[in-house]
């Protein structure tokens, strides 16, 4: 297929062009960068990046192609991926299809053959920007309209199942929101012998009590939590009558329905290389991370328990009294360190 040229054009009139590859069309999105070097597969295909394209500062993309057992969902839900280069020659003993077929099949569009060290400075420096990838040449007045149009905040109504579904076991019984879950927390779960009932994100109070969980449990997803009111106050109804914990985005709305405060980072952390302290044992952990908002602003009887060794923001918290913890990291990894994994037992044993 001969090479087609496309360009990003970022909100703040910066052009970045290179190669298009993957499903080729128009495509608006929030601009972010991930620093993971390895596990693009589970990066591409983690729900947590709905709306938003993903630039890779690891240079070379695609080298071990794409195999069907490290999906993090059934399909990606990113709106592009840039790369500095797409790997026309992938070779590894597991894999199944190549990344721009991979892309093609599920209608994400590429970009390749762009300084993404010198794209990720600018986000660096001017904080995440929505952005255009076009094949085009539009009117400066016509890029600025079909940015501005970007809404983003249904995103987690994107990814959430649309149905309840089970997955037996038999130990603890698990009432799981699925906020855009990664297969990883799934599995971490499972692992553990929970019965887990999986539920749309908008699942009222009422329902989940009828399954007399002992645990409730509130996963990752993409966006802002403020734009899933309804899921804060499911939260408040359960809060001390179960024991309720959660991750990434689950975390930002239990500080909600807690009293807390939530704000949007510059550039969001990113990666599977961040460091935090956990501030009851001093010890410090490498963690996997995806997420523009953290918790502030905590209320007096929630305590503060990871922190961001980088930015000091807050990595995790607990309540004083109620049966209640969360962190904003992903101790699942998929990809990243697995520093953290003991969370899980912790979680269930609180």
């Amino acid at each position: 297929m001969p090479n087609t040229t496309a360009t990003l054009i970022l909100e703040n009139g910066m052009k970045f062009t290179g190669k298009a590859f993957g499903d080729i069309h128009d495509v608006v999105g929030e601009v972010v960068f991930t620093t993971n070097m390895t596990g693009y597969q589970e990066t591409i295909t983690d729900p947590s990046f709905c709306g938003q394209m993903v630039v890779m500062t690891y240079p070379l993309i695609g080298n071990y192609g794409i195999n069907f057992a490290d999906m993090e969902a059934d399909k990606p839900a990113l709106s592009a991926l840039i790369v500095r280069e797409n790997c026309d020659y992938p070779n590894n003993f597991r894999m199944e299809m190549e990344l721009d077929g991979f892309l093609r099949q599920n209608h994400i569009m590429g970009l390749s053959d762009i300084d993404t060290r010198a794209l990720t400075r600018v986000l660096r420096d001017y904080g995440c920007m929505r952005g255009l990838l076009t094949t085009e040449n539009p009117a400066s007045e016509d890029i600025k309209r079909r940015i501005q149009a970007l809404d983003n905040r249904d995103v987690i109504q994107r990814v959430s199942t649309r149905h309840p579904y089970t997955l037996a076991g038999s130990g603890p019984r698990i009432a799981f929101l699925d906020m855009g879950a990664k297969a990883g927390i799934l599995r971490e779960l499972k692992a553990r012998k929970c019965e887990i009932h999986v539920l749309p994100y908008d699942t009222p109070a009422d329902e989940i009590k009828k399954i007399r969980p002992d645990m409730v449990f509130i996963s990752n997803g993409p966006g802002d939590p403020a734009d899933v009111p309804e899921t804060v106050e499911t939260l408040k109804a359960l809060m001390g009558g179960y024991k309720i914990c959660g991750i990434c985005m689950g975390h930002q709305l239990i500080g909600l329905a807690l009293g807390a405060k939530t704000q949007k980072l510059k550039f969001g952390h990113h990666g599977g290389n961040h460091p935090v302290k956990n501030l009851e044992t001093g010890h410090v952990y490498i963690t996997s991370q995806n997420h523009n908002y953290i918790l502030s602003d905590l209320p007096e009887d929630v305590l503060p328990w990871y922190v961001n060794v980088n930015d000091g923001t807050c990595e995790g918290i607990r309540h004083k009294t109620l049966p209640v913890c969360s962190v904003q990291f992903h101790p699942e990894a998929s990809p990243g360190p697995h520093d953290t994994h003991q969370l899980f037992d912790i979680f269930l044993a609180r």
